[in-house]
């Protein structure tokens, strides 16, 4: 079970270990209040659409996530539970996974969900845009619709990744009736949502705030509680926490405040910091090198910058011990795939990283300095300008001379994944509870996607890997994809065009009225359907 980690400044800069853990944010004896309004804060910074299946960033998927259910939802420890599918049922040579939907379900315009959503989305949309469903839905040979209220995956091989990855944030359904026959990326929709969840789009006063009403036509009667939601644009890290402080805010995830705060948060009654609720989601800060083009196209470089990087000091210095140093590209929290033996490491060693770059043919100069680079980090606010930051300091030390360049997101996105014009980046990757969702799109070199963030951006293909992979994909058994996995993480770790540089801790805050909120193993996406605000 997630819990609410009540801590005090002294615990808290003593490190995340010595912590004591309190009940979470309802009591049993309370019942739920109707009405209100809840303040949240959007963050990573203001979201460019309100759809997830549109695009896949943390601060999309905290709104969309109210507006559209999903065919599952992830209960604690992983469970699979009912959502707009009510049961599912896979056949005994598991080459087929049917679906049945739940009857009544309305789109919030009151047309009726059906089975035709679910199949429109996944030929039109997740199989073409979106950056991970090829490797998701691999095995998948045909989506039939026998009727309206069911779904057949027809599968080559059986599959171990497919239910889980069917909840609101990863795979989002849309409605058909909405997008058919358009552009979907520049369907008008896609800012003004209409989803089958709790809450209605109201309204976007840009660069201010996103309303969301209560649905007063929910399948789930009496929900949600709440009268609407109210998310606030707040971009300075210090005035989101003043505004917690004040009680102008009272919810927020995906780390809303610094790290710097949250000692002072953990002390405050009248504030509750949440570590859990991120199992799925697996962050990881990480480093991607473009191996298109020099030097990065040179493994004795990439393999140098991991040696120059000491990741235990950078844990300190940039999240205060809360992160935990990389070592694969499967997180160690991700037990069952994680791979601890005959993993290729890169120990902090300056020594090696310098005779790496000699060996690459990169001698230092008269004035110390080996070659000169640019970092692009990712504009999901001022942690990763402090990452940046270490990593240029440390590079330093090696006579890697490098610029930080600061980006809105739609120019980084533009930079990375359309233009391909960077030479290595600071960003984040999530794990998404299995590497076949999770990395699969950052070392296959069918993911290399112009125009779709989070895809193989460093442009790395390799034929072992590309085996590797596509073997996973086929493999008659979930142990045996298991099996394949841990490879990948080794030749991952050899080839290392990418690398895991922290086991990121996210954290929420929330006001201490706040009530009903999931502890489910996504709930940092939680729908909100069943919270409400004490008086």
């Amino acid at each position: 079970m997630s819990t609410i980690l009540n801590i005090n400044r002294r615990t808290f800069l003593g490190g995340v270990a010595a912590v004591t853990l309190v009940p979470g944010y309802a009591r049993a004896d309370e019942s739920p209040v109707k009405g209100g309004t809840l303040v949240a804060v959007s963050h990573p910074g203001e979201p460019n659409v309100l759809t997830a299946a549109i695009v896949q960033t943390g601060q999309v998927q905290s709104v969309s996530s109210k507006i559209f259910d999903g065919l599952i939802r992830y209960g604690e420890n992983f469970a699979i539970e009912p959502e707009l599918a009510q049961s599912w049922k896979t056949s005994e040579d598991g080459k087929a996974l049917t679906l049945h939907l739940r009857p009544g379900v309305r789109w919030h315009d009151g047309e009726t969900f059906t089975s035709a959503d679910v199949k429109y989305t996944f030929d039109e949309v997740w199989m073409k845009i979106h950056p991970r469903a090829r490797a998701t839905f691999a095995s998948v040979e045909t989506v039939e619709v026998p009727d309206p209220l069911t779904v057949v995956f027809k599968l080559r091989n059986p599959s171990g990744v497919i239910l889980g990855a069917l909840n609101s944030v990863e795979l989002t359904v849309l409605p058909k009736h909405l997008y058919e026959g358009t552009d979907v990326l520049k369907n008008p929709y896609n800012s003004a949502p209409v989803g089958t969840g709790p809450f209605r789009f109201k309204e976007w006063a840009r660069g201010d705030k996103i309303v969301l009403e209560r649905n007063p036509d929910y399948w789930d009667t009496g929900k949600p509680h709440l009268d609407r939601i109210v998310y606030r644009v707040i971009p300075d890290a210090t005035s989101r926490f003043a505004a917690f402080q004040a009680g102008d805010v009272e919810f927020g995830t995906l780390s809303p405040i610094s790290i710097n705060d949250l000692a002072a948060a953990t002390d405050n009654s009248k504030l509750h910091v949440e570590f859990g609720g991120y199992e799925w989601l697996a962050s990881a800060v990480v480093a991607e090198f473009n191996v298109r083009r020099p030097p990065f196209n040179d493994v004795r470089v990439r393999k140098a910058i991991a040696h120059a990087v000491d990741l235990n000091a950078m844990s300190k210095v940039t999240t205060r011990g809360t992160a935990r140093p990389g070592t694969s590209p499967v997180l160690s929290t991700q037990s069952n795939f994680y791979e601890d033996q005959g993993l290729p490491t890169y120990p902090f060693d300056r020594a090696k990283a310098e005779q790496l770059l000699d060996e690459a043919g990169l001698p230092a100069g008269s004035d110390g300095v080996r070659f000169s680079i640019t970092l692009d980090w990712l504009p999901f606010g001022e942690n990763f300008l402090r990452y940046g930051e270490f990593i240029r300091q440390s590079l330093k030390r090696v006579g890697i001379d490098v610029t930080l360049r600061n980006q809105d997101l739609a120019q980084f996105f533009r930079r990375v994944y359309s233009l391909n014009d960077f030479d290595f980046l600071v960003s984040h990757r999530a794990g998404f509870g299995d590497p076949q969702i999770g990395i699969d799109r950052v070392f296959w070199s069918k993911a290399i996607l112009k125009d779709v963030p989070w895809s193989n951006a460093s442009g790395y293909s390799n034929t072992k890997m590309d085996g590797l992979i596509e073997a996973a994909h086929a493999a008659p058994t979930e142990s045996e994809r298991v099996a394949i996995y841990k490879r990948v993480q080794i030749q991952a770790q050899t080839d290392l065009p990418h690398f895991t540089l922290l086991e990121n801790k996210q954290y929420t805050v929330a006001s201490a009225r706040l009530r009903g909120v999931s502890r489910g193993s996504n709930s940092a996406y939680d729908p909100l359907k069943n919270a409400w605000l004490s008086s």
